[in-house]
Order: structure tokens, then C-alpha cells, then sequence
């Protein structure tokens, strides 16, 4: 599995994603009972509010290698901050529309 993870522009003068990394080297949370081996292909933000360019980062990640696109979990539980993306949903429908089935979504890292 080849992932790309995209995180919440809001959470990232704070956050390093040690967690998001953690739970993928551990085979924890979202990655739990995956046994395939695991490489990340890249970790980049949304692009802010309202996430208007998770499309196109999702797009260049799959581009980059990544066959499993990721939220981090800032977006849909809203780790660490507790506010978890008003978009999220929306956000994901688009990448999904867009990349097409052959792509895997995870909602959450952990």
C-alpha cells in the first residue's frame, strides 16, 4: 500500500503528524490489521479552507505513487484541536468522484 496523507492547513504550525506516522509503523488505528507493507508517498495539507485544493494535491499524490489517499485525522475528528473540518465530508466526495474506485480512501489515522 502506497499512501498519501492530507492534512488540515489549520492544524499544521503545530502539528508534525508523529501520531499519523506512528499508527502507519505500528499498524494501529486505520492501519490496523493491514499487512501489506506500507510506504508513504507524501503528507501535504489541504490547502486551507474550504480544502478547495485537496483535489488537486489528492490528484498529485496518486501521480506520485499513492494508491490509498488518507486523511489525517485533524480533518474528520478534528484531532488535536477538537473541531473537526466542516468540509471534510464534501471534500472527500470530490476526491473520490475524481480519482475514481481504483484509488482506496481512509477517513482517519487514528
Amino acid at each position: 500500500m502506497k499512501v498519501g496523507i492530507i492534512r488540515c492547513a489549520q492544524t499544521e504550525d503545530y502539528c508534525p503528524g508523529t501520531t499519523d506516522f506512528c499508527m502507519i509503523r505500528e499498524r494501529k488505528g486505520a492501519f490496523a490489521g493491514i499487512e501489506e507493507d506500507i510506504e508513504i508517498v507524501g503528507f501535504i495539507g489541504c490547502g486551507g479552507c474550504p480544502g478547495k485544493k485537496a483535489v488537486l494535491r489528492a490528484r498529485e499524490l496518486v501521480k506520485r505513487g499513492a494508491d490509498t489517499i488518507v486523511f489525517a485525522s485533524c480533518i474528520g475528528k478534528g484531532t488535536p484541536i477538537g473541531y473537526p473540518c466542516p468540509f471534510a465530508k464534501k471534500m472527500r466526495e470530490l476526491i473520490a468522484g475524481d480519482l475514481g474506485e481504483q484509488i482506496r480512501i481512509i477517513d482517519y489515522t487514528h
